[in-house]
């Protein structure tokens, strides 16, 4: 039944790969690949293809990289011309103009690394692990014009585990939704799917990450900071000022000390700071500005910092 079905798939980041590699080995033809043009990358700046079209090239699949898409009149001719019953979004980087959408007639089916209506937006792997969930998932969706708004096909749990952050569960997130997309697509083909509008009143929003989103607030309490830190790996991770230049944090958990906030507290190898409502934050890794990563006790050792020193100022 899968053979009859023609797709075009569109993606760029790491993430999307298994969708890709996944619908080939169900032998769902996948006629053409969209991905976002090669980027210059590295020190010499030279452009690298997208994770997509290297996997793309060595599934030997046709592979096209337009500027824009929507008020190409050659994209749009070449897509039509296809015919394609249904078209796969994973992660692809740009808005999909209406005639994209309109144009298969399963539609434009999008997997979102969330369980929707949660963490609607460009990150919500990042924004589920910082606001402390302890479960995730992912959801196969029809796209509409709205921001991750459109009728929920299949959805998967997947738990977040304590030492989980975005890096780790992110390749756990992609499996799974490579598995879910093949079901959703052979469940479409057997009518065995209704599609069921989102609840808007449930929905929450999951931004795109800004470099100020790792600094730390020491007003939050430790655990907070501590999910912030998980979640935000490893761009923009967390940060806070140290004697005026930057200190970025690695790694730390909640301690039993209870100090004001911002406050630091130290004891021969030991390197703590205050945080909310009593609560205070161990620190194991850090990286001073223009150094590498060091455990906290090379940082003692080399910065002497005083207990009563204040991080964040």
């Amino acid at each position: 039944m899968s053979q009859s079905l023609t797709l075009v798939f569109c993606g760029t980041p790491r993430f999307a790969v298994p969708t890709l590699e996944a619908l080939v080995r169900a032998s769902f033809p996948v006629c053409m690949v969209v991905t976002q043009p090669d980027k210059p990358r590295g020190r010499g700046l030279a452009l690298a293809p997208s994770a997509v079209k290297e996997a793309a090239l060595a599934l030997q699949l046709p592979v096209t990289q337009p500027d824009s898409i929507k008020n190409n009149d050659e994209f749009r001719a070449q897509l039509t011309a296809l015919k394609p019953d249904a078209i796969i979004v994973v992660g692809y980087g740009r808005i999909l103009p209406q005639w994209m959408i309109d144009l298969p007639r399963f539609g434009n089916i999008n997997l979102h690394a969330s369980l929707l209506p949660k963490y609607r937006g460009a990150a919500p792997i990042q924004w589920a692990i910082a606001q402390g969930e302890t479960v995730t998932g992912v959801t196969s969706m029809r796209i509409d014009a709205g921001l991750d708004t459109g009728d929920i096909l299949l959805q998967k749990e997947i738990p977040i585990k304590l030492k989980d952050t975005a890096e780790t569960l992110a390749p756990v997130l992609a499996a799974t939704g490579a598995d879910l997309m093949v079901d959703t697509l052979r469940g479409l083909q057997a009518g065995t799917i209704a599609p069921r509008p989102q609840d808007d009143a449930k929905a929450t929003l999951a931004p795109i990450l800004k470099k100020q989103d790792g600094r730390i607030d020491f007003h939050q309490t430790a655990q907070e900071i501590c999910n912030r830190l998980r979640g935000f790996q490893p761009w923009p991770g967390a940060f806070t000022i140290f004697r005026g230049k930057n200190l970025h944090v690695w790694q730390a958990a909640a301690s039993q000390h209870s100090l004001p906030s911002g406050e630091l507290w130290v004891e021969s190898n030991c390197l703590s700071v205050g945080c909310g409502e009593g609560t205070a934050l161990a620190l194991f890794e850090v990286q001073p500005e223009g150094k590498k990563r060091m455990p906290a006790g090379d940082f003692v050792h080399g910065y002497r910092p005083q207990s009563g020193e204040k991080l964040g100022l």
